[in-house]
């Protein structure tokens, strides 16, 4: 398999991305395409001491790269010969069978519908990040690719939530909850009432109902569907929270020689519990609903969330969901 990934996306780019492709060949078992400037990139990877691994990577050449201020539709005008829109192009074209980029997410979305294209009768991709909760994990989708959705939109983001658990991250039946501002089913505005109604009707679906955010770290479901500006705010103030709480326990377990003592008992467990609570463990998310696998990488990610992200992405290509997708929604 062969992985295209954009060289120069994301705030750690191109070193970090390098690192990051350079595991991913040693332990998954994959093949890079790198876009991005071959001078820049063989200058970099003889820094960093990998210049060995990427006379095995594929470089695809560019002419520049698309930064996180640019507009999202700029990767099909003004910025079409970044290394995003390159990689989207090079995936297109079928030169590889995945594209991954820490990069702009909002440009993530617009190439993956006007350039790889959506899967027939797929009204919008949905940006589906995995998230920690208190035992395993959970999918929130949309996570911020469509700032304004109508019901049925919502459904289908469960529908391909629902074949991504099952296939992707082995849930079996997995529960799908509706995000809202209470569990009872006449809650909410009339987008949550009609989404409500048309999630009940739907027999391909193991709907369980309205799930408040306060419910989702508590197994509250097992894919949680949103709008995109709802879905993406509940996103960021997850992840800051959690960010914020190992950082208030470090410093309880650093401030003095007694907590440090008993810090050092429990150091085992308290590794573990950080390494659960971090969504770099997963890497990024998929853009459901393209034809052909696109995978965001978080855009702070170092080589291990590369890494990561990276084997997701194998997963992800590996599980044969697009054509899943397809068949799901074709029902509807």
């Amino acid at each position: 398999m062969k992985i295209i990934v954009d060289g120069f996306g994301g705030d750690n780019a191109p070193g970090e991305i390098l690192l990051g492709c350079v595991q991913a060949m040693d332990e998954l078992g994959v093949d890079i395409a790198l876009t991005g400037d071959k001078a820049r990139l063989e200058a970099e990877a003889k820094e960093l001491g990998v210049a060995e691994q990427l006379g095995k990577m594929e470089i695809i050449p560019c002419g520049g790269m698309l930064t996180m201020e640019d507009e999202p539709t700029s990767v099909i005008k003004e910025k079409a010969d970044s290394s995003m829109a390159v990689g989207l192009r090079a995936l297109a074209e079928g030169r590889g069978d995945a594209f991954a980029s820490a990069g702009n997410s909002g440009a993530m979305v617009v190439g993956a519908t006007t350039i790889v294209k959506r899967i027939r009768g797929v009204k919008r991709v949905t940006f589906a990040p995995i998230l920690p909760k208190s035992q395993g994990f959970f999918m929130l989708s949309d996570g911020g690719a469509n700032v304004d959705c109508r019901p049925e939109m919502l459904v289908q983001f469960g529908l391909m939530g629902s074949v991504y658990m099952e296939k992707v991250m082995g849930v079996k039946n997995p529960r799908i909850g509706l995000c809202n501002v209470g569990s009872e089913s006449h809650k909410g505005d009339d987008l949550r009432k009609q989404a409500y109604a048309l999630l009940s009707e739907c027999k391909d679906l193991n709907f369980t109902g309205n799930v408040e955010a306060r419910d989702l770290p508590y197994d509250g479901c097992d894919v949680a569907v949103a709008d995109g500006f709802t879905g993406n705010m509940m996103l960021k103030l997850y992840e800051g929270v959690a960010l914020a709480l190992m950082d208030q326990i470090k410093g309880v377990l650093t401030s003095g020689l007694k907590n440090k003592l008993a810090a050092a008992m429990v150091y085992k467990d308290m590794k573990q519990l950080k390494k659960h609570m971090d969504y770099n463990e997963y890497g990024g998310a998929p853009i459901m609903g393209a034809q052909k696998p696109v995978f965001k990488i978080h855009g702070s990610a170092k080589a291990s969330t590369v890494k990561n992200a990276l084997r997701l992405t194998r997963d992800y290509t590996q599980s044969g969901i697009i054509e899943d997708i397809a068949r799901a929604v074709g029902k509807k």
